[in-house]
């Protein structure tokens, strides 16, 4: 009885799932980067061919894995070994390097729109002047971690879920705007054929990493899967689930914004609606209902707590992630693994400043500070995704090992239609990786998006042959 009374029900998990993944950002970026509407397409594309069999796929690797703690890591080496095992974790931790140079830009960007309440005041701002205190925040961050003090942990998950409440108001408070004020000057939505299916261009293929962006990471609810009742049809159950909520949100979401923003515009000015298109849009929602920016201002302080918070965790977590590993402990030189009197991987911490910190200095070239967060959403589109290349790998070792591990879900029965689905989003995820780095016309993003990946990468191969030679000398 106390077993039953214990499980999660599978309508629980959808919506757990569906929070950790859907935020007000997904809706703009999808809409300013695909053309207004005509992301409705995709985003159904991307639910049905990526999303479902990717969530299904980490359900089941959830439950072959029940016992493991370590998430991709731990499933990579139960199918493959020690050294495969490193790499993947070492990939974890190299994404969040572009993750942490975004937050600090954010939060600050979050900050201005509190105090001056318009975008112009932050783009006015030198971008020398910009990057350095951006360069100082991740100073002063770092130096949180390697006290030992994550004081945001708590704040991370409040303001993460304040801010998908807000993604949701948005959605119900402009649908009801014109019924509550009918003459706010909403656009009309062109829902003929044409407008709805995109121009399949170099620009479509090139920012497809934006949508495996923004619909990544549901392996973070893997641990789950064995905890819900009757794991082989309530898991596939919540998790469709989910997805319908999401792509729900993704198209009212859009329909919204293309009530509130002419596309034309956007592309005219798509720097400034990369950087503001969100504070944009509460501040119109708060027009609409006669509130001025109250509503701007929730949302803003909502999201510099989030950027904030976030960039304390992710210097700390995915670091302890790697280096608590005993695994790819072997694989790391030993200066990394040095610990301060806090507990905290100081050398760690040090790689981190380094890292993310020349991100952000390279930055200083860039035009004006709005360009800077242009920049660092696209970075982020491309080396984040990359994480998720390991799960499908994982997957893909697993069914060829099929018989080796017992699990009580399986996303399909047929082991060549469950490697056709693994090796499809290996592939697809690799793909919108490599097209999303060349940025037509902009060569220097395009360099940041091609040298980055390349320097963690390279970064990554070298810290085994070290340990080696480590071994060797002590020896």
């Amino acid at each position: 009885m106390n077993n039953s009374q214990n499980k999660i029900k599978w309508y629980m998990l959808s919506f757990m799932c569906f929070s950790t993944l859907w935020g007000f950002g997904n809706v703009l970026n999808g809409f300013i980067y695909f053309n207004g509407t005509q992301v409705i397409f995709s985003w159904i594309l991307m639910f049905v061919l990526y999303f479902v069999p990717y969530a299904l796929m980490v359900g089941e690797l959830g439950s072959a894995f029940k016992n493991s703690g370590g998430g991709v890591s731990s499933w990579i080496y139960e199918t493959t070994g020690a050294k495969a095992a490193y790499y993947a974790g070492w990939t974890y931790w190299a994404c969040h390097v572009t993750y942490i140079a975004s937050k600090g830009s954010g939060g600050l960007k979050a900050l201005s729109w509190m105090v001056f309440q318009n975008a112009e005041t932050y783009k006015s701002f030198n971008t020398k002047a910009v990057q350095l205190v951006t360069f100082a925040v991740l100073l002063f961050f770092c130096w949180v971690a390697s006290r030992g003090l994550n004081p945001l942990k708590k704040l991370a998950t409040l303001a993460g879920s304040s801010m998908f409440v807000m993604s949701i108001l948005y959605i119900l408070m402009m649908f009801a705007a014109p019924a509550i004020n009918p003459g706010g000057g909403y656009l009309s939505v062109d829902f003929s054929l044409k407008n709805l299916i995109p121009t399949f261009d170099w620009k479509y293929f090139s920012s497809l990493s934006i949508l495996v962006f923004a619909v990544g990471g549901c392996e973070k609810i893997s641990p789950y899967v064995n905890k819900v009742e009757d794991p082989a049809k309530g898991f596939p159950r919540s998790m469709i689930f989910a997805a319908v909520m999401v792509i729900v949100c993704a198209i009212f979401g859009t329909i919204a914004m293309g009530m509130m923003f002419d596309i034309n515009e956007v592309n005219a000015n798509f720097d400034g609606y990369n950087a503001n298109g969100s504070y944009w849009a509460f501040q119109r929602l708060g027009q609409y209902y006669g509130v001025g920016n109250v509503l701007m201002i929730i949302y803003a302080a909502c999201n510099a707590i989030g950027q904030f918070s976030t960039l304390v965790v992710s210097i700390d977590a995915p670091l302890r992630m790697l280096l608590d590993n005993e695994d790819a402990r072997q694989f790391i030189p030993a200066k990394l693994l040095k610990k301060n009197k806090y507990g905290a991987y100081i050398n760690g911490i040090w790689m981190v400043v380094i890292l993310s910190g020349s991100i952000i200095l390279a930055q200083i070239l860039v035009p004006n500070a709005d360009t800077v967060l242009r920049q660092l959403t696209q970075l982020n589109s491309v080396t984040m995704p990359m994480r998720y290349l390991w799960v499908f790998f994982a997957y893909i070792m697993l069914r060829r090992q099929s018989g080796k591990f017992a699990r009580d879900y399986q996303f399909v029965k047929n082991n060549g239609v469950a490697l056709f689905f693994g090796v499809w989003c290996f592939f697809l995820t690799g793909a919108c990786c490599i097209l999303g780095m060349y940025k037509k016309g902009d060569m220097y993003t395009t360099l940041l998006n091609v040298i980055t990946p390349l320097v963690l990468i390279a970064l990554g191969l070298i810290l085994p042959a070290i340990k080696k030679r480590e071994g060797k000398i002590a020896s």
